[in-house]
């Protein structure tokens, strides 16, 4: 029942408030990105601040998608691809945010402000990505549970359903489904009677010969 789930389409179900998890991730992304742009700037040579900018874009595709799908596109929605994607933004961010706090711990211990600024901003990075990581695997945890739960036979009926309803609605966007007007069969007319061919008089008999 497990391994249908997550091969099944359709979103699985979950809490309400979990899109609010997936908000937030979205949200807290943006400001990753803003910080790692912040701190491509004083140090312009990649490393984690790109690394972590990369995480956030990723995070808007993943998390963007499933809530869209799930909205408006639901039969297109593939469990086993946001299962693959979460797994992999859980190893991402972890990576992200240690490497950034490694980067803060390391340029904090250095002299000049351009460092400490540096060291701050990665620290700043280090403590969002770590949120971060922390709600991707809060939402990943009820949906490995709500995939589990349920094997998409409800939500694939319902598709089934819905692109029945559909079938004869995108028949008739063209237009007007025309109607060819019922013909009656036509009665046969009865055909004319054929006229009485008149009948022969019987001929008058011969005059009898005066006798003589």
């Amino acid at each position: 029942m497990g391994g249908k789930g997550l091969i099944a389409t359709g979103a699985p179900p979950e809490p309400a408030w979990l899109l609010y998890i997936k908000g937030a991730i979205i949200f807290l992304s943006v400001i990753i990105l803003a910080l790692s742009a912040y701190g491509l700037t004083l140090y312009p040579y990649g490393g984690a601040p790109g690394f972590t900018i990369f995480l956030a874009i990723i995070s808007w595709i993943v998390y963007g998608l499933s809530i869209g799908l799930s909205l408006k596109a639901n039969q297109h929605y593939f469990r086993i691809g946001f299962f693959v994607a979460q797994i992999l933004l859980i190893i991402f961010w972890l990576s992200g945010w240690a490497w950034a706090a490694s980067w803060a711990g390391l340029f904090t211990t250095l002299y000049g402000s351009g460092n400490q600024k540096f060291g701050g901003v990665m620290g700043g990075i280090a403590g969002i990505g770590a949120l971060i990581w922390i709600l991707v695997i809060v939402d990943f945890v009820f949906f490995t549970i709500g995939c589990v739960r349920d094997d998409g036979s409800a939500t694939n009926a319902a598709n089934v359903e819905l692109g029945h309803k559909e079938g004869p609605m995108a028949a008739n966007a063209g237009g007007p489904v025309q109607q060819q007007p019922y013909q009656d069969q036509a009665q046969y007319a009865q055909q004319p009677q054929y006229a009485q061919q008149p009948q022969y008089a019987a001929q008058p008999g011969y005059p009898q010969q005066p006798q003589q």
